[in-house]
């Protein structure tokens, strides 16, 4: 007797837990609101929270391949688009409470302090290069730009992890670099998982031995 094929998780579920999950560190930032719960230092609260969840989010959504591949469970490449997407709500709450609690929105002070502090202009470059792979994470656009031009985009995801390390890196204090480091190995791991899949899939399996290797034929040219 054949053993019963394994009937798909329920992704529906999955994917809707999933997303109250993902809100949970925008509700602490909606109960700090109510309650006034910010610390000492509200400004510096609300910026720290929204930028490492928006590091968290990137991190979590870079192991949804190595996950699917090492379980060999495909469904969870349903689960990357809306992790992708939360990371960039975050960022762009992240960047709201620079723009807004450092410079009131003011254009012109916005555009100075990008341009004259470093580990700024690092952040925003990595906030910019996101935009177009929130925009383009649709059918629509997988269909418009074509499967490879798609997902050399897409790959330009882990220069956005190299990017807000460097911006972690330093925006903390020398004491503190704990943090910084901690996700940075962990980035550099999933870089290294990638680059070896990369060459591995690259890689030209040898013949068996003992096959008869046939030589490639090509069409005579028309006369």
């Amino acid at each position: 007797m054949t053993a019963p094929a394994r009937s798909a998780p329920p992704i529906r579920w999955i994917k809707g837990a999933l997303f109250v999950l993902c809100l949970l560190p925008a509700g602490r930032l909606a109960w700090a609101a109510a309650t006034g719960d910010f610390g000492p230092n509200p400004v510096e609260f609300v910026q720290r929270w929204t930028g490492t969840w928006t590091f968290n989010m990137l991190l979590i959504t870079l192991c949804v391949t190595p996950l699917r591949v090492i379980t060999g469970q495909p469904w969870l490449a349903r689960l990357r688009r809306m992790l992708g997407l939360f990371a960039f709500f975050y960022g762009v709450l992240h960047f709201l409470s620079f723009i807004g609690f450092d410079h009131a929105f003011a254009v012109d002070d916005i555009a100075r302090d990008i341009l004259k502090r470093p580990f700024i202009t690092i952040g925003f470059a990595a906030f910019v290069l996101l935009i177009p792979l929130a925009l383009t994470s649709n059918q629509w656009a997988i269909r418009r730009l074509g499967g490879r031009r798609w997902q050399e985009l897409h790959r330009s995801v882990y220069l956005i992890g190299i990017l807000a390390a460097v911006h972690y890196f330093w925006l903390v204090k020398a004491t503190a670099l704990m943090w910084p480091l901690a996700y940075s190995i962990i980035l550099a791991l999933l870089l290294a998982w990638r680059v070896r899949e990369r060459r591995r899939k690259g890689l030209v399996a040898p013949p068996a031995p003992g096959a008869i290797v046939k030589p490639v034929r090509f069409m005579p040219r028309k006369p």
